[in-house]
């Protein structure tokens, strides 16, 4: 047992081998799809809200994003943040929320898609950060993929979200406010230490992808661009393409175990130098009553154990 500090957060881990398992014993249950109508499906754009934009012609699409019809934010209230009584503080909860269909068929997952039409996925996220972010009150454009039950979707349609709101997350504050102690970026001095480390998984000519030191979910995994690179919106096709091969080796793998997921884009806001990366958190175990007490993790997959299970040509 070992106990572990992120690279640069004050953020720990206990990393507890002994009440393991190997990895095709994390594999899940396949999910049956309900009798539910499919909103998302070819043929029901009507039920959805009026679309922002797709990929494809107008009687046939590949990628489709509208506004979500049961949004977390709105364009309604007062957008600035300001505090009452020391303690109180509040503001509308304002802003866009948007959903990315990825594909039109619902027999298919990210995983399943190639890489190309991935890095078509990956230059909607790149559009949509670069519309919103010249929204007024907009500080934030939040881009996650929830998958599966136990990663927060209630919809088995492959799809992304969308969030841009009046504030800054407060990982991503923590994460600049972090690489502030340092006279360089961080991430570059920890990239080029993983790529030598038994955490290292894939790498291409463009970025490198690695378990993280103290990593907080079983079989997590972190995708860095090796150039410093503030936001992928500052990426060209061929960097696309190497971040969505690399993306495509990920997923291949969490399909074999059938596991739940979320993606997540850290970029950075403007005159804020945070090394743009993507992380991966596999949901394969439930965050308990220690995690909630302490805010530290318990993870029976080593970051080491866990790259094994990436590296396998199997």
């Amino acid at each position: 047992m070992e106990l572990r500090k992120d690279y640069i957060l004050d953020r720990y881990v206990i990393v507890s081998t002994a009440r393991g398992k190997r990895p095709q014993q994390f594999k899940q249950k396949e999910t049956k799809e309900n009798n539910k109508t499919n909103f998302f499906a070819p043929g029901n754009e009507k039920l959805t809200p009026p679309e922002i934009g797709r990929i494809g012609t107008k009687n046939k699409w590949k990628i489709r994003w509208f506004p979500n019809k049961f949004a977390a934010v709105n364009l309604e209230g007062d957008p600035i943040i300001k505090t009452d009584n020391s303690y109180f503080t509040f503001a509308s909860a304002y802003g866009y929320h948007e959903v990315i269909v990825e594909t039109p068929r619902i027999d298919k997952q990210l995983w399943d898609l190639p890489a190309k039409h991935i890095k078509e996925i990956l230059g909607v996220y790149s559009n949509r950060i670069e519309e919103l972010s010249k929204k007024d009150n907009i500080h934030y454009v939040s881009v996650f993929k929830n998958h599966g039950k136990a990663g927060g979707t209630s919809l088995i349609h492959s799809h992304s979200q969308i969030i841009a709101y009046n504030k800054w997350p407060n990982l991503i504050k923590d994460k600049i406010e972090a690489i502030k102690r340092y006279d360089h970026c961080p991430y570059c001095d920890i990239i080029n230490i993983e790529k030598g480390s038994h955490r290292r998984c894939f790498e291409n000519k463009n970025f490198i992808a690695f378990t993280p030191y103290a990593s907080r979910f079983h079989f997590e995994i972190w995708v860095f661009p090796k150039e410093h690179i503030r936001n992928i919106t500052e990426m060209d096709d061929n960097k696309l393409m190497d971040l969505a091969e690399i993306l495509k080796k990920i997923l291949k793998k969490l399909k074999k175990l059938n596991a739940p997921y979320n993606m997540e884009l850290f970029y950075s806001p403007d005159n804020e130098h945070l090394h743009f990366h993507i992380e991966i958190s596999p949901r394969l175990a439930i965050w308990a009553g220690f995690e909630l007490l302490t805010d530290d993790t318990i993870n029976s997959v080593s970051p080491e154990q866990a790259a094994e299970f990436y590296r396998e040509k199997k």
